[in-house]
């Protein structure tokens, strides 16, 4: 949701600023692990709880909002190579690909609230993850129709292979991916991937 001054019934005008305010607070209680409750959310945003559930319907929805806070949104430019935009995507700056304020640890910090509330998994998966798969989708989706990959190839089944990828090295390894071993072994994996994507 925007800031923007939209309105949602007569005489209710959505301020402008008061989405980042909340998302801040959340924020702010997610990075120092605290509980993320109405209370303190709207004592260090300074709002009214009117604001908030003007905005989110429920704590879940905040919080599966400030966890992807942000992040940059994903474009792939399907006009040339898209493997070649992909590997840059995947492998290039990691910072200006997640976004700047998009700390490794928020990401794992992300990971354990999500696996320990399933409403909040949910939600996330809802209203983000589905949302930033979109370009990889559509992206893939050009490469099978320009015959690059394999015509039966199932889409959503190449995305969940390709983000495992990355999903174990951080979960199951702990790895860092700024380590070039790391980096180099996700790379490794990728174009397996890709190889049996192709056909």
């Amino acid at each position: 949701m925007t800031a923007a001054a939209e309105t949602r019934g007569p005489g209710r005008p959505r301020t402008e600023g008061h989405d980042e305010k909340i998302l801040a607070a959340a924020l702010q209680l997610i990075d120092a692990d605290e509980p993320v409750t109405v209370s303190r959310v709207l004592q260090i945003s300074g709002l009214s709880r009117a604001a908030l559930y003007r905005r989110w319907e429920s704590m879940t929805v905040l919080m599966a909002a400030a966890l992807d806070h942000g992040r940059t949104a994903i474009e792939i430019d399907t006009s040339g190579d898209v493997k070649a935009v992909i590997v840059e995507l995947l492998f290039g700056d990691i910072e200006a690909t997640r976004g700047k304020t998009y700390t490794e640890r928020r990401f794992r910090k992300r990971i354990a609230l999500v696996m320990e509330n399933p409403d909040l998994q949910k939600a996330y998966w809802t209203s983000h993850v589905q949302r930033r798969r979109r370009a990889m989708v559509r992206a893939l989706q050009v490469a099978v129709d320009r015959g690059e990959l394999r015509a039966d190839l199932d889409v959503d089944a190449a995305i969940d292979a390709i983000n495992g990828i990355f999903y174990y090295q951080s979960i199951a390894r702990g790895a860092n991916f700024d380590d070039p071993v790391t980096s180099a072994r996700c790379r490794s994996a990728f174009e397996i991937v890709w190889r049996g994507m192709v056909g």
